[in-house]
């Protein structure tokens, strides 16, 4: 980089600036030091930007599955598990990518498809429902006091034994599938959302109502932006629990997707569709994770740039 010859100034603080001819840099010199300082140009193009994020969870999603492929191998190895149970990770790559098992890989693959929709079907569903409870509950502390001891009481029954009663209630389609997956990812967004919704610095509330906000302005200009880290915080931690809970009703209730596959894998001792069916829900998992940590960013840069800044 070339730099003219500079002309000083003095501005109000007694700081001397650099003035460069065309210039690309403006110096600033640092009146307790005496040494030029050249501010930090901006970011050319907010694409960029994106486009990091998107590499970013592309890199970091990688990096976690190569690390659980590396665990995989090492229990295998190390605790010298017969090959007649046990498959490593070449073993399932072999089992997918052979020409003989291409109708087993269109079977696992249309299985994989099914449990990924029950999967998004229960994690949004559920987190509508769980966000829509915690702003009621937000504005309406007596709802909360009343329905909240209610809930935590009903999360305490096992999902399992949950299972047969929703699948006698709504049957054994898609609706019975997304209530299970909506059902673990509901209560620890309940939890999370409400907790930062009331965490607030009363400040914030207090200017709000010296200026006239309604209780629902407050809510949406202050107290949800501020919930946005909990609440993609609880969707990282609930994206995997909702394949979970598909898995589980595929399992005791629909009869179809990886689910299914996997309890006919177990009690026909088809080992390579049971490990493979393993390492699928790993893998979706894992992408599942990295992609709401990239969204996170890009919202929270935009709507809660002092937590995005702060690494929440």
């Amino acid at each position: 980089m070339t730099i003219a010859e500079p002309t000083n100034d003095t501005d109000s603080t007694g700081a001397m600036t650099t003035f460069d001819e065309p210039q690309e840099v403006l110096a600033v010199t640092d009146p307790t030091t005496g040494m030029a300082v050249i501010p930090e140009t901006p970011t050319s193009h907010p694409g960029w930007a994106v486009a990091a994020r998107i590499l970013k969870a592309v890199g970091g999603a990688a990096l976690s599955f190569l690390v659980i492929i590396l665990a995989w191998q090492l229990i295998i190895s190390g605790f010298k598990l017969s090959s007649f149970i046990a498959r490593g990770p070449l073993d399932v790559w072999r089992y997918l990518t052979s020409s003989a098992n291409a109708s087993e890989r269109s079977l696992l693959i249309d299985a994989s498809f099914t449990t990924l929709r029950d999967a998004a079907l229960g994690l949004v569903g559920g987190t509508v429902a769980a966000v829509l409870t915690a702003m009621i509950f937000t504005m309406r502390r007596g709802v909360e006091q009343t329905f909240l001891p209610v809930a935590m009481i009903l999360r305490t029954v096992p999902l399992v034994a949950m299972t047969p009663l929703i699948a006698l209630i709504f049957g054994r389609g898609l609706l019975a599938v997304t209530i299970i997956a909506g059902i673990v990812t509901f209560f620890p967004t309940l939890v999370n959302v409400s907790l930062a919704l009331r965490s607030v610095p009363e400040q914030s509330i207090d200017l709000m109502r010296a200026y006239g906000a309604s209780p629902l302005t407050t809510l949406k200009k202050v107290q949800w932006p501020a919930s946005l880290p909990a609440l993609f915080a609880s969707l990282r931690v609930a994206a995997p629990l909702a394949l979970i809970g598909a898995l589980l009703a595929e399992w005791l209730a629909t009869g179809k997707g990886l689910g299914y596959l996997m309890l006919q894998a177990v009690s026909m001792f088809q080992t390579d569709r049971l490990w493979t069916a393993v390492a699928i829900v790993t893998l979706a998992s894992v992408i599942l994770y990295n992609i709401i940590s990239a969204i996170e960013k890009s919202v929270l840069a935009k709507y809660a740039p002092n937590a995005s800044r702060d690494g929440i």
